[in-house]
């Protein structure tokens, strides 16, 4: 009697928990937050439901193809000098190299020099040029290396575990298109837009000079700039005024390649700041660079914009920090863009939309009163078929819909349009067990057994049945979550957890109400 005690305390305990953590989604953010009674999040709206942002964002695949281009360029410059050919010059136009100033008695070596290089054909030549372009295979084999790598850097921003956006949706949409789906109320929009837009290229520069402002820098060198060098400005985050011009190598003395992390921290002053941390060959270069420039100041440049600039007092081998004058939120935004990693090619936003919530309200209510439909018809077959049984069917149903919200809640999972419609899959299938069990327990009782055998016997021999079918269920459910996105992803999750809460309300929750009666009465009848 006292271990069916523990088992009855512990099903309401755990039916308590939950059902406080489902009551909590219908009290507001702000209460919630400011409360240690209630969760702070609580089960989320996907975009389908509350609304947000729908982006289609173009990649300038062009980019790409040109940076290809500008390899071969230098590389072969490299491998003509090396075999003392001399040639005018090698440039990269409308999507061709042109090699110009060619001695005819060279032009065979050129050409076996391109012969190493796979990706390039030759094409007719004008005005003294040889041309060449890039095979078919090669610029198909780019497109979709570019995507990938879009797709990825995206993702990792969007979808960033410290500081990026929950549910969120980043997919392929057709040959040079990212798709951008962000549920309302997650981000604020221009937030949005500049994680997306930021190239997140870092560089670190040795500064050579500095000026309050461009115009005073370039006063400085009448002659121009000297070869090899540029002007890069720093400007305030909020007024985007310049506060200093840098005169700066081209050549970064090391790039955010070789980052391993970025976070926000703070200073002293409890002023924001991003803390980085460079892998171990980037901690060689870096500590060499540091070493080799005490006293001279350092260029943070993201994206050609010169964050802060330092001066270096020490050797800094691994760890680093990026100071500015900005807050706290695009503090936290430039650790994530640089966290996930520099995009390859610049990308734009080519279509803007908002999804309104009004289309979502109508699910919401829609879905409502299909599951609650579903459930009163459930419940009244089950109580004119099977009785008194039927009763502990309902009662564990009613059970495992309060533990399958709860769920979802405590692990702040996302509700979607298909989630609803697993949610009302998982009504109509949660009696399925049930179902089962009593079949099972009738089989047991026209063959003479007693009530309480044909209990027991009847639970251990659907135990096997009820498992196997809804393992493999959970299996596609889990197949459906790894391999979908967005509303396909919402809806595995609550089919998943529906399946668990399911099987539990049936083996272990109907159980328990037999235990209670007839548990070990010796009743002549059983009410199934």
């Amino acid at each position: 009697m006292s271990g069916l005690k523990w088992r009855v305390g512990s099903i309401l305990a755990l039916v308590v928990v939950l059902s406080v953590v489902t009551i909590s989604n219908f009290v507001p953010k702000e209460e919630r937050q400011q409360s240690e009674f209630w969760p702070d999040e609580g089960l989320r709206l996907g975009l389908d439901l509350q609304g947000g942002i729908n982006w289609v964002v173009g990649v300038k695949i062009e980019e790409a193809i040109q940076h290809e281009l500008e390899f071969l360029r230098d590389s072969l410059v490299e491998s003509l000098a090396d075999q003392g050919v001399k040639v005018g010059s090698v440039v990269v136009n409308s999507g061709e190299l042109e090699v110009t100033g060619v001695d005819p008695a060279s032009r065979d070596q050129i050409r076996k020099a391109l012969e190493e290089y796979n990706s390039l054909q030759a094409v007719d030549g004008s005005q003294g040029a040889d041309k060449y372009e890039l095979t078919a295979d090669w610029e198909q084999e780019i497109r979709e290396r570019t995507m990938a790598q879009v797709l990825e850097v995206l993702r990792r921003r969007i979808d960033d575990p410290v500081r990026g956006i929950p549910d969120s949706v980043v997919t392929r949409q057709g040959d040079d298109r990212v798709l951008v789906q962000i549920p309302g109320g997650q981000i604020d929009r221009g937030r949005a837009r500049e994680l997306l837009k930021s190239t997140g290229f870092l560089e670190f520069k040795i500064v050579l000079d500095s000026a309050g402002s461009e115009d005073a820098l370039r006063a400085r060198y009448t002659g121009g700039i000297p070869d090899g060098q540029e002007i890069v400005v720093e400007t305030d985050p909020e007024t985007e005024q310049v506060i200093a011009a840098y005169l700066l190598p081209e050549a970064a003395d090391i790039t955010g390649d070789y980052l391993d992390d970025a976070r926000l921290n703070w200073d002293n002053q409890q002023r924001p700041l991003v803390s980085f941390r460079f892998n171990p060959e980037g901690g060689r270069i870096f500590g060499k660079l540091t070493e080799e420039n005490i006293g001279s100041q350092l260029a943070i440049i993201l994206d050609e914009k010169v964050y802060s600039a330092p001066v270096v007092r020490s050797r800094i081998s691994t760890n680093g920090q990026i100071e500015g004058r900005y807050t706290v939120q695009q503090a936290a935004d430039l650790a994530v863009v640089l966290r996930a990693g520099a995009l390859s090619v610049p990308v734009v936003i080519e279509e803007e939309r908002s999804v309104g919530p009004a289309l979502g309200q109508d699910s919401i209510v829609s879905g409502t009163r299909a599951s609650v439909l579903g459930l009163a018809l459930v419940l009244i077959f089950s109580g004119v078929y099977y009785r008194l049984s039927g009763i502990y069917a309902s009662v564990a149903l009613l059970f495992n819909l309060m533990m399958l919200v709860g769920v979802m809640s405590l692990f702040e999972a996302t509700l979607t349009l298909p989630g609803i419609a697993g949610l009302v899959l998982t009504v109509g299938m949660a009696v399925d067990a049930n179902v089962i069990i009593f079949e099972r327990i009738r089989e047991e009782l026209r063959s003479g057994k007693t009530p309480r055998t044909a209990i027991v016997r009847g639970f251990d021999k659907a135990n096997s049945t009820v498992l196997d079918a809804n393992i493999t269920t959970l299996i596609t459910a889990l197949i459906l979550f790894e391999f979908g996105t967005g509303p396909i992803k919402g809806f595995a999750v609550t089919l998943s957890v529906g399946i668990l809460t399911s099987v539990f309300a049936a083996l272990v929750i109907t159980r328990t109400a037999f235990m209670l009666y007839p548990g070990g009465r010796s009743v002549q009848k059983l009410s199934i």
